[in-house]
């Protein structure tokens, strides 16, 4: 159980233009809130939106959700990390995720195996360049530094900008077991995608056995203050489709594995069909509303407040807020969630 249920926003991809929620960003910092997160997948970087938003806030953190690993170096994350954060007064959380094959492979020209080894090597190497003890080495396999063969001129080096904090906080998107277990044992937080505060416990309890005291966790949940509780299940099934049929491959999606360890292995199977044969109405309409409800904050406020109790007695330290935009409604949240 959470002793104090922290909330901040995340605002997802930068996708097009006009879409900048700056407005959303103060008002979420206005309303108190701790947080603001962005994202990136194949087309805008998570960085560049933040440091936006964060050269008009004073307060909220800012924080990755998530930097793809494959898409920088391990050295050219920390320097972005490390700028922002001295520019920001210290308030940033670094993200970090492997992503998936699809991506990795496809978009970003990067193998792909191993992702929990990756992981290691380039948190290692990201950390040493933030405490700059020493020139920063590795042995590899994955990020040898220095580079090995080449010229053969590279040597060890250490950062000529001395960040503001030797430690900035990582959280790690993840969703198999492994992978959440690996994030108790060498970050400060998780990120996970699509939970039921509910069942944090039975699927993942094992995996965040060995997490330290302070451990955060900060789950994105889909909100959607209406009326009208069909048309809202309705639009929270809309990513979930998404994610089950188009983010991975047929035989290796991490997403539908774990709607599968959530208790949905069968549709979310039959949605994945549908997605891959083009029939994505169909596809949306097959995710079922036990599971969109269960993993979002859908209906009028009275019942959103109601469900806010689930969530707060889960192991969740921050829930990110996601798809509000006004200042009303925001409020009314923080107020429920803090009451």
């Amino acid at each position: 159980m959470t002793a104090e249920l922290k909330l901040g926003i995340n605002v997802g991809y930068w996708q097009r233009d006009p879409d900048d929620q700056t407005e959303t960003v103060l008002a979420a910092e206005r309303c108190g809130y701790d947080s603001v997160f962005t994202a990136e997948a194949y087309g805008s970087d998570a960085f560049t939106t933040l440091a936006w938003y964060g050269a008009r806030t004073s307060r909220i953190k800012l924080g990755t959700a998530v930097v793809q690993m494959s898409a920088r170096t391990p050295a050219a994350t920390a320097m972005h990390a490390l700028t922002l954060d001295a520019l920001s007064g210290g308030r940033v959380i670094l993200g970090l995720g492997a992503s998936g094959p699809q991506v990795v492979e496809g978009w970003y020209g990067q193998p792909f195996p191993k992702p929990l080894a990756r992981t290691r090597e380039y948190l290692d190497i990201v950390r040493q360049v933030w405490r700059r003890e020493e020139p920063v080495t590795s042995e590899g396999p994955h990020y040898p530094l220095p580079y090995p063969g080449g010229s053969g001129l590279g040597k060890p080096l250490k950062s000529i900008a001395h960040p503001v904090r030797p430690e900035i906080p990582v959280y790690l998107g993840a969703e198999g077991p492994k992978n959440v277990a690996l994030s108790a044992e060498v970050a400060q937080g998780w990120l996970p995608l699509f939970v039921d505060p509910e069942q944090i416990g039975p699927v993942f309890g094992g995996s965040l056995a060995g997490r330290p005291e302070g451990f955060e966790i900060a789950a994105t949940v889909t909100t959607i203050v209406t009326d009208d509780l069909a048309s809202a299940l309705e639009f929270a099934k809309i990513p979930l489709a998404f994610y089950i049929g188009g983010m991975g491959a047929k035989d290796r999606n991490f997403h539908l594995d774990l709607i599968g360890r959530l208790g949905y292995a069968e549709e979310a199977g039959r949605v994945q069909e549908l997605f891959l044969s083009g029939r994505r109405d169909e596809a949306i309409k097959a995710v079922p509303d036990a599971l969109a409800d269960a993993i979002s904050l859908l209906g009028p406020l009275g019942r959103i407040k109601e469900r806010l109790r689930l969530w707060r007695d889960s192991p969740v330290t921050t829930l990110l807020i996601a798809g509000v935009r006004d200042e009303p409604t925001l409020r009314a949240i923080k107020e429920m969630a803090d009451s």
